[in-house]
């Protein structure tokens, strides 16, 4: 009984010694626990920083755009004296204009990271959209407005990132190049003058920022991130003519009766991201 036991006591102790090392290996944190290839995901809230209340014209189409709109009228002399607007016209006058829509944003990205002891570098690219819009307003002595407007119809970027890993938790800055394709709209309550539209909706840029990305287990990573995005968006214009208005009329007004081009005063496209980030490594 005593050498049963003694017998069944050493193969124990043998099969724990085997055992063991698989064992703490499964348990031990991992030694490069951002490093390789990841696929996610984000949802979050996109807040536009502030832009130019102004509206801008060509009068000469020079393609130089900063010129008064004059009137015919000496008593008169701006054609857009009451001003402008930072958001979408609710009247003919320059009051109580609807503010900017500020909303959610998604996206699906796909990464690689290497890890270098505490050092993470790598890149991620993504693709999503921000149901995020904007516009700008003037008004005319008629009365009248003229409101451009743009959305995101969907939009993409390529990011580097570095950042520290503190075991399972990694801090970052991330940076890299965005486009967006926008969606364009020009209104106006004036009925006399004819307008057309022109420009394309491709809009390039850049964004920055930085997060903290908790791992979960070997697999899976929860963050959250924030983003400063802004796009060039100075391609999209509007031709004024004269239509049925009169030789008088201010964008036709002689010596220059081909017409107007009007555009945004603002050329930029800027907007603050902020995020919850879903992560599953390979």
């Amino acid at each position: 009984m005593r050498r049963q036991f003694l017998l069944s006591l050493a193969a124990g102790s043998a099969a724990l010694s085997f055992a063991a090392p698989a064992f703490a290996q499964d348990m031990a944190p991992e030694r490069a626990p951002f490093d390789g290839i990841y696929v996610g995901g984000t949802v979050g809230f996109d807040a536009q920083a502030n832009d130019q209340r102004t509206v801008l014209f060509d009068r000469n189409l020079d393609g130089r755009f900063g010129d008064t709109v004059s009137t015919a009228n000496p008593l008169v002399p701006n054609a857009f004296a009451p001003g402008f607007c930072n958001g979408a016209a609710t009247s003919t006058a320059n009051v109580a204009c609807r503010n900017d829509k500020d909303n959610i944003s998604w996206s699906a990205r796909v990464g690689l990271d290497k890890q270098y002891g505490n050092i993470v570098v790598g890149v991620v690219g993504e693709g999503g959209k921000s149901y995020i819009s904007d516009a700008q307003s003037a008004f005319s002595t008629t009365p009248a407005f003229y409101t451009f407007t743009r959305k995101i119809d969907y939009m993409g970027s390529v990011r580097l990132r570095a950042g520290y890993a503190a075991n399972t938790t990694l801090f970052y800055a991330t940076g890299g190049g965005v486009y967006a394709n926008l969606k364009h709209a020009f209104g106006t309550s004036n009925t006399a003058n004819a307008f057309s539209t022109r420009g394309n909706d491709d809009a390039w840029g850049y964004a920055v920022g930085g997060g903290i990305e908790q791992k979960l287990g070997r697999n899976f990573s929860i963050g959250l991130e924030y983003l400063y995005n802004s796009v060039k968006d100075d391609k999209y214009t509007v031709r004024v003519t004269q239509g049925t208005a009169l030789a008088t009329n201010p964008f036709v007004l002689a010596p220059n009766t081909t017409g107007t081009d009007i555009r945004r005063g603002d050329e930029n496209f800027r907007w603050n991201s902020v995020r919850a980030v879903a992560s599953f490594r390979f």
